[in-house]
């Protein structure tokens, strides 16, 4: 699941269904007004992407009702995503669908979820777009500093602060490693699914997770997982990058830019 977080009113399940998308890589408009061959129709969220050249837009309703969503509303909706030429249309409830429902859905290009359906649609995507790119982007330092090499400015560092930086390294090598198995998945394993949540039981086999968060380690999200790793890994690389910045004189430009870890 990309998130165990559940939105607490309408409005926040709007968000959340166009943060998804915005974070697999559409573009996404929320309450957007668009022309139909009957007339304009407001859109809970709205969301194209570009596929090889191809335009391909998805539009949401989200429901926070109390109740099952009737037939009449899919109908309804059904009219509006052929109207306006949608690709795909989902509707989003909190309580579920009337029996009528899905039959008014059938052999059509909407599809009737709750909000944990329409997660684990977009899951796959989120995964390759969202979560391994930030991983990489934001980390990469930190991955580094798992490997069995010791930095360049190494040597520079007084030798309290090479204690202080093998300390540190032994602590968060497992961290390193478990941050890179993710962020590079989606390069190097791209027919294989992401390890499962908690990765606690999933990879606590292949890894030593004694020094990692439970808050990583733990999580039944991968949108925890990310924040919690981005938080505490962002926090372990300053400790790292401090340490750097001893060893590296500021007027050495050129040295700054090969240790950039």
């Amino acid at each position: 699941m990309i998130t165990t977080i559940t939105p607490p009113t309408w409005q926040d399940l709007q968000f959340e269904v166009a943060r998804v998308l915005a974070e697999c890589g559409f573009i996404v408009a929320v309450e957007r007004v668009t022309p139909t061959v009957r007339g304009s129709v407001e859109i809970d969220v709205y969301a194209e992407e570009l596929v090889r050249g191809r335009r391909y837009v998805v539009l949401c309703e989200c429901k926070y009702w109390k109740s099952a969503v009737p037939r009449n509303v899919v109908h309804g909706f059904r009219t509006v995503v052929a109207d306006t030429g949608a690709h795909k249309g989902y509707i989003i409830s909190m309580n579920g669908f009337q029996a009528g429902s899905f039959m008014a859905a059938d052999a059509t290009n909407l599809e009737l979820v709750t909000w944990e359906q329409f997660q684990e649609s977009f899951e796959s995507s989120w995964l390759i777009n969202c979560f391994s790119p930030k991983l990489l982007a934001e980390l990469n330092g930190l991955m580094t500093h798992s490997e069995p090499f010791l930095p360049l400015w190494f040597p520079e560092l007084s030798d309290e602060d090479k204690g202080i930086f093998l300390a540190l390294k032994k602590k968060h090598t497992e961290l390193g490693w478990l941050l890179q198995t993710l962020a590079m998945h989606s390069h190097t394993r791209s027919n294989l699914p992401y390890p499962k949540l908690p990765l606690i039981a999933s990879l606590g086999d292949k890894f030593d997770l004694k020094e990692v968060p439970d808050s990583i380690k733990n999580a039944m999200g991968y949108r925890e997982v990310l924040e919690s790793a981005l938080e505490y890994g962002g926090k372990a690389l300053a400790e790292f990058r401090a340490l750097r910045d001893k060893a590296v004189k500021p007027s050495d430009a050129s040295a700054v830019r090969r240790h950039q870890a």
